[in-house]
């Protein structure tokens, strides 16, 4: 089966790519450096032709509010227009956990975009929401700093590995379109304040956690419960200490 991978090239579709290569399906790792432009819509039908499954992992290279929104929309429509000439018969897009209860910033306001599209687009389709990245500590820790404070809310969120996150998405991908949301978790509920300062204590970084019940989280303000999945998601088999230990980071 063949199978576009957008955003094949990056930390979540380069492992994407890889379980299903070794699943035995033929797989294009599409991104700009690869000749496949969701924006311009360069290479987009060569990539498509033949194409069963679409996998869409790209984020806009931009976090500013318009930006992001013009991203996700433009990058959608070109998607859609491709995959619906080409026949194909599941996209299967990352999102986030809570994109709808995050309408504050702009970032999700972008999400919401895109999966407006998807739902509207004719395609069969699955959405697997995720909860936070492991990988993406840092960014949050960066994005509450303020020289050597970091603001951060206590609300609760429940972090995953990218392996975990690759794994799950090549397996929704595998299987039959879900007309709906799907949601991937780490196996630890924690609250980030707490799990950024332990993170920065891991990487021997001076900053301070303060916590801040008002402290925006890329733009929204969160409630407790905010970035929290449902009943029932798939669960990742790495904890924080586990994943940390396997990671660059720890060496």
């Amino acid at each position: 089966m063949k199978i576009v991978v957008i955003g094949g090239t990056g930390l979540i579709g380069s492992k994407v790519v890889q379980h299903l290569t070794a699943k035995g399906h033929q797989v294009v790792a599409a991104a700009p450096a690869t000749g496949v432009n969701t924006i311009t819509g360069e290479g987009l039908a060569e990539a498509m032709a033949g194409t069963s499954v679409v996998v869409d992992l790209a984020n806009s290279p931009s976090f500013e509010d318009a930006a992001v929104l013009e991203f996700f929309e433009t990058s959608g429509r070109n998607l859609f227009a491709a995959e619906t000439a080409a026949g194909v018969r599941h996209h299967v897009a990352l999102s986030v956990v809570g994109t709808d209860r995050l309408a504050q910033s702009g970032y999700f306001r972008g999400k919401i975009a895109q999966e407006k599209l998807i739902r509207e687009s004719g395609v069969p389709y699955t959405i697997v929401h995720s909860t936070q990245f492991f990988e993406f500590l840092g960014g949050i820790a960066q994005a509450g700093s303020t020289g050597q404070t970091v603001r951060l809310s206590p609300a609760f969120f429940q972090p995953i590995s990218s392996d975990d996150v690759a794994a799950a998405v090549a397996d929704y991908a595998l299987g039959a379109p879900r007309q709906g949301i799907v949601e991937i978790a780490g196996p630890e509920r924690v609250r980030i304040s707490d799990l950024v300062g332990r993170y920065l204590k891991a990487i021997a970084d001076s900053r301070t956690v303060v916590e801040d019940e008002h402290a925006p989280y890329f733009g929204a303000e969160l409630k407790h419960d905010t970035l929290i999945p449902g009943t029932h998601p798939r669960i990742g088999t790495l904890n924080f200490d586990t994943w940390f230990a396997q990671s660059q980071l720890s060496r």
